[in-house]
């Protein structure tokens, strides 16, 4: 992965003027400018971190910073006076709580199901503001061109985070690699496994180290950001779900923000720059053409968000 954008260079303060017969005139500029700077402050205080300048800086919490459409994406929001810092993260568990915490002010990598999970593990409220795409979870392998080659008593790696992990037994389950007793939910688990009726066993590890585990195992479940940075090609994948389906609606990727800045109107415009044909073009090219763009209402994601909450809570029970 990436690391994180490196700040640009400080700009220099200037020299402290001498006490001559200009220093009174430059008493009354400081108060000017100081005045000035903060109407600007004042003026974009609707969103990120606004600059003298009177423009808005946004930090984003990304796990693909290195992807093409970022670019674009970064472009479109300078032309409307936001400046997007993206900040990469290695793994799934961070993002979330840098909101939280304050060190970001957005992020754009989770599903609604994997943030539902965290909020309610957490007591967090952070909520999706703009809906962005769905992407099918693909089983790869480096031993094996077609499913039908994967052996009885094979093993395939799976994410371990909760929701992911649950997501990739019922692709294994579609597959008929495994069965689940009672057929599985959102959040199974391999306890859920039934391992007479399936054909396959399953390891769990961390969803970044799913690629590096396909020398090791039969195939692999893999998240399509962990594929592409690999080089692993979406379209050629053995199996995966169907992000059109209705059951996918677990699993759209939205934009998060603190619940506080929701209706931020900076945070809601670079929602919707992010569909703009410019950006969603290449997110959907870099795919091949296997992410499903998704616009859903706020109000909608909030009502799918909730539901997931309850769902969650009551597994926890």
């Amino acid at each position: 992965m990436s690391s994180p954008n490196t700040p640009g260079p400080e700009t220099a303060l200037p020299e402290k003027p001498g006490r001559g017969k200009g220093f009174f005139l430059g008493i009354a500029a400081v108060v000017i400018v100081a005045v000035v700077a903060v109407v600007l402050v004042v003026v974009n205080s609707g969103g990120g971190s606004a600059n003298t300048a009177g423009r808005t800086t946004v930090r984003i919490g990304v796990t693909d910073a290195s992807s093409d459409y970022w670019k674009s994406f970064t472009e479109l929001a300078a032309a409307e006076g936001i400046d997007v810092k993206l900040v990469n993260f290695s793994d799934y568990t961070q993002a979330d709580p840098a909101l939280s915490q304050g060190q970001l002010d957005l992020n754009l990598f989770q599903h609604i199901l994997f943030l539902a999970n965290y909020n309610v593990s957490k007591s967090d409220t952070l909520t999706p503001v703009g809906s962005t795409y769905v992407v099918p979870l693909s089983l790869y392998s480096r031993r094996h061109a077609a499913l039908a080659e994967i052996p009885a008593g094979g093993r395939v790696a799976i994410p371990n985070d909760p929701t992911n992990q649950a997501r990739a037994l019922l692709v294994l389950q579609s597959a008929r690699l495994i069965s689940l007793r009672g057929g599985g939910t959102v959040l199974s688990t391999p306890a859920e496994i039934d391992p007479a009726a399936s054909k396959v066993a399953v390891t769990p590890v961390d969803a970044s180290q799913t690629v590096a585990a396909l020398p090791s195992v039969d195939a692999a479940i893999v998240n399509n950001n962990f594929a592409l940075d690999a080089g692993l090609d979406p379209s050629k994948a053995l199996f995966n779900d169907d992000p059109k389906n209705p059951s996918a609606e677990p699993y759209i990727n939205a934009f998060v923000s603190r619940a506080q800045d929701k209706d931020n109107p900076v945070y809601l415009k670079l929602a919707a720059l992010y569909r703009d044909p410019r950006v969603s073009g290449k997110v959907e090219a870099q795919s091949k053409n296997t992410a499903v763009l998704v616009d859903r209402s706020q109000a909608d994601l909030a009502k799918i968000l909730s539901r997931l909450e309850d769902t969650v809570r009551a597994a926890k029970k």
